[in-house]
């Protein structure tokens, strides 16, 4: 049985993910993000859940920092999850004057508490569990949760499935050290990370090295170095898997190009959206061409 860390306290969407792609194992619950990935990076755990984005709010930033810094860690699987939030209160704790929870759950819910909860004051907290802790303790009168944080906290159900957008999903990554990786699928996602020269024309040289090869792009962040203002990592997403030898001729343009290129990891993609694939930018289309520029080189042109 292996042991994985999760983003914690219990009672969140990541422990429900965590449950998904790790079924059977031993979960540990942490206070943060990068400390979910400190426990891998030391040996503390074998794996951990993270949330790197939600259809909603967009990236989160505090994991795309932890996989950017320290030792390598990759991403192995990958799960999305519905977003649907409980509202949980004290049993007969009286009137609702305070609602808490993360900032991301307090913002995918805000038309619904100003419908069902117009004088409830918001009140931000550092995870949908401990909001949840926070009613417990009397320090606000409802939180909105996982539906899974009412198997933990002792609360009441004031109302189930609220979202102010019904189709809102979070994406979360499982990831441990470097190792063997997934098999490639068909429907795969590779994941890196570039730090890039800071002068005119950097993004467009990486994404014109995908563009060339028919690779098509999942995803494009930034996030400031922390080290000289102005500059910036950029976080990428593509279909496809390092096994393929477009990706990985990819993969090396793209580190020609990078002050630092860290590979983050190729996966099955959770969706199951199969990889798309133009005309003459297949593989056998770079096996062919590898062997012929091989021939060239060997003077082997008969």
């Amino acid at each position: 049985m292996s042991r994985i860390a999760y983003f914690g306290p219990r009672g969140t969407f990541t422990e429900q993910a965590a449950r998904v792609l790790a079924p059977g194992d031993e979960l540990l619950p942490v206070e943060t993000v990068r400390l979910a990935m400190t426990a891998v990076r030391t040996g503390e755990v074998d794996a951990a859940c993270v949330p790197i984005e939600n259809s909603v709010e967009g990236v989160v930033p505090a994991t795309l920092d932890a996989l950017s810094e320290s030792t390598p860690l990759v991403a192995v699987a990958e799960a999305i999850l519905p977003v649907h939030f409980s509202v949980l209160a004290r049993p007969g704790g009286g009137a609702i004057r305070t609602v808490a929870s993360h900032p991301h759950a307090l913002a995918q819910v805000r038309e619904w508490l100003e419908a069902n909860l117009p004088d409830a004051h918001p009140v931000a907290s550092s995870s949908t569990s401990a909001a949840a802790v926070g009613v417990l303790e009397g320090d606000f009168d409802a939180a909105v949760c996982a539906p899974v944080a009412v198997e933990h906290y002792p609360l009441e159900v004031l109302a189930t499935e609220v979202a102010d957008v019904t189709d809102a999903a979070t994406r979360f990554l499982l990831v441990r050290p470097p190792g063997e990786l997934p098999e490639p699928t068909g429907a795969d996602r590779t994941s890196v990370v570039a730090a890039a020269a800071n002068r005119t024309g950097t993004l467009a040289e990486l994404l014109t090295e995908l563009a060339t090869r028919g690779i098509n792009l999942t995803r494009l962040d930034a996030r400031p170095t922390r080290s000289n203002f102005g500059e910036y990592r950029f976080f990428i997403d593509f279909e496809g898997h390092v096994a393929e030898p477009r990706i990985l001729d990819a993969l090396t343009a793209l580190r020609r190009h990078c002050r630092q290129l860290r590979f983050l990891g190729s996966h099955p993609r959770a969706d199951g959206a199969r990889t798309t694939i133009e005309p003459s930018f297949g593989n056998d289309d770079f096996i062919e061409a590898a062997v012929w520029a091989d021939a060239v080189r060997k003077g082997d042109l008969a």
